[in-house]
């Protein structure tokens, strides 16, 4: 089968394109022929062995994961002795983050337990746009975010999958909404419902006196102290990504400070694949949709994940791997 491949830590252009074994499902395991992937800071990182901390659970000198990509949709054609809950010809959508990587492949094997069965009414490229993106905005906005009708809220980092997804799940709150991205995203962030926007590159939001209800921040590339200001008495401030000098800096000081003060900062764990049946529900009724950003061929992967590292993508990068 045909998959990237991933040999040496680097830059997306060292990326492989070759034929390697189609892998073979374990007892508790289904293969899927992969229809669609998506592109995420995940697959970034680990590309490229940056933060260090990658390196940690990856291997330090070389990657231990040979194919990249985590967020897929496809068809399962073959099932594991010990598989109960699903059989061939069901058509999945899941997050592979909790158990490794391989979605920029033709088949991958993927454990029973992390699936989710796609929505009948969204295409395998839509579907392969949610899971990672979706649960992070529905985890950091609806769970530990807790929003509450008449909170002014902000999301820096607002023109991909999560801001999108996010300022969606937000329209059913009586909510106000400030996005901040790049210029060149930000008429498409009006479109999809923020209230106010702010180019990052001509405005600081932490510095211009506005405060906030809750924040959450897909960049986190400023001190802590910055954030803490931004907040309204009682705030929450949450980072699902960015730095990681500035994440354990969040963790570590913003702990303090949430136990000193009436504002709460900290650093979400994501836990992937939770909640995928509430995104499910939002799917069916209408109340979310990707923001697509193709789909794009399968060889295009590798200059894809340039693009993607260089913030010029709108929403969710997707990839056809089978039609």
């Amino acid at each position: 089968m045909k998959a990237i491949i991933l040999e040496d830590y680097g830059l997306p252009h060292n990326l492989k394109i070759g034929e390697v074994a189609k892998p073979v499902p374990k007892d508790n395991e289904v293969m899927v022929r992969v229809h669609s992937a998506s592109i995420n800071d995940f697959d970034w990182g680990l590309i490229r062995g940056k933060p260090f901390v990658i390196r940690l659970f990856f291997g330090l000198r070389k990657p231990s994961v040979s194919i990249p990509g985590i967020d897929v949709s496809g068809k399962i054609e073959e099932v594991g002795s010990k598989v109960n809950s699903f059989r061939i010809g069901d058509k999945i959508y899941c997050d592979l983050s909790e158990c490794g990587s391989g979605g920029f492949a033709e088949y991958v094997c993927i454990p029973e337990k992390i699936l989710s069965k796609k929505p009948p009414s969204v295409s395998f490229n839509d579907a392969s746009a949610l899971p990672h993106a979706g649960v992070l905005a529905l985890q950091g906005l609806l769970k530990k975010g807790k929003v509450k009708s008449g909170q002014s809220i902000l999301i820096n980092g607002a023109g991909g999958g999560v801001g999108t997804l996010g300022i969606q799940m937000l329209k059913s709150y009586e909510v106000k909404v400030t996005g901040v991205d790049s210029d060149d995203k930000l008429d498409m962030m009006k479109s999809h419902g923020f209230d106010s926007v702010m180019d990052y590159k001509k405005v600081d939001f932490t510095a211009t006196g506005e405060k906030y209800d809750l924040i959450l921040d897909n960049k986190s590339n400023r001190s802590v102290f910055k954030y803490a200001r931004s907040l309204k008495k009682n705030g929450t401030y949450i980072s699902v990504g960015g730095s990681m000098v500035r994440l354990f800096e969040i963790a570590l000081i913003g702990s303090l400070i949430s136990l000193f003060t009436s504002k709460k900062l900290s650093v979400l764990f994501l836990e992937p694949n939770k909640g995928l049946d509430q995104i499910f529900d939002m799917v069916e009724k209408g109340q979310i949709k990707p923001v697509v950003d193709g789909p794009y061929e399968f060889d295009k992967i590798p200059k894809l994940l340039q693009y993607f590292g260089e913030g010029k993508h709108l929403g969710k990068i997707v990839v056809e791997i089978n039609k």
